[in-house]
């Protein structure tokens, strides 16, 4: 089973952001030549004004009593969810605050063993982050934006950061170490939404392209949840399937 975190911090400046005039104004700039002397001052207030000022691994919820992952937890223990046998979760402060307001709503994962796993955190965007926005950060580094324009969503590699295939390499090698320490038990992990896309293509064995389409028309929600069943009865056909994804239980 995986769940995305709860909303965070920045998912709700990124919508606040959104209704600002001066961002609009921005994106209509963009629409029409990024590299204006407009554009670029237009990205370079926004850069300066929307910003939470923390790491991607101290971005908070903007919830701070995490309603939506304690009604998720409530839901599931409701429905009479198995108790898994070991839970995983992101490192990060936003998937850490998640499960333990799951836990509030579903009180026997208190009993359950968690490990935190840095192979299941967020994308890395490496210098990205500090523009909040990669439009901007397009804007003010236009040769980022033409490497961007060539190697498309899945291979771009962030400055610092990872591309789409990183994040699915060292999802690999967490999928890894369940098969080997936790064959046939159950296992819940908190984490992110491009991780929860990249179990998906590497359970899935799809590519650059379904990988694109889900990110771009059914990305994972807040606190959504996704359930593989294994099938050990069919043999070597028996592998894990997909359930259910994405499912809104708050």
């Amino acid at each position: 089973m995986l769940i995305r975190h709860d909303t965070s911090a920045y998912n709700v400046l990124k919508d606040k952001k959104k209704n600002n005039p001066v961002y609009r104004e921005f994106l209509k700039e963009w629409d029409k030549n990024p590299d204006s002397l407009i554009c670029q001052a237009l990205a370079a207030e926004i850069k300066s004004e929307w910003a939470l000022g923390v790491g991607d691994s101290d971005t908070p919820l903007a919830d701070a009593e995490g309603k939506q992952a304690f009604a998720t937890g409530k839901a599931l223990r409701t429905a009479h969810a198995e108790v898994p046998d070991v839970i995983y979760v992101s490192p990060y402060n936003r998937a850490l605050a998640t499960l333990k307001h799951i836990t509030r709503g579903w009180p026997e994962l208190g009993d359950v063993r968690v490990y935190e796993e840095e192979r299941i955190r967020e994308q890395e965007h490496g210098v990205s982050l500090l523009y909040n926005d990669w439009r901007v950060f397009h804007t003010l580094h236009p040769e980022q934006r033409a490497l961007h324009k060539i190697e498309g969503p899945y291979w771009y590699r962030y400055p610092q950061g990872e591309s789409v295939p990183d994040v699915r390499e060292r999802n690999r090698s967490w999928i890894s170490t369940l098969v080997r320490e936790y064959s046939g038990k159950k296992v819940l992990a908190v984490t992110h939404h491009l991780n929860i896309l990249a179990q998906r293509a590497n359970f899935e064995r799809f590519g650059a392209e379904r990988f694109i389409h889900l990110d771009e028309k059914e990305r994972p929600i807040n606190c959504g949840v996704t359930l593989y069943t294994g099938y050990p009865s069919e043999g070597s056909n028996g592998r894990l399937k997909l359930t259910y994804y994405n499912k809104k239980l708050y």
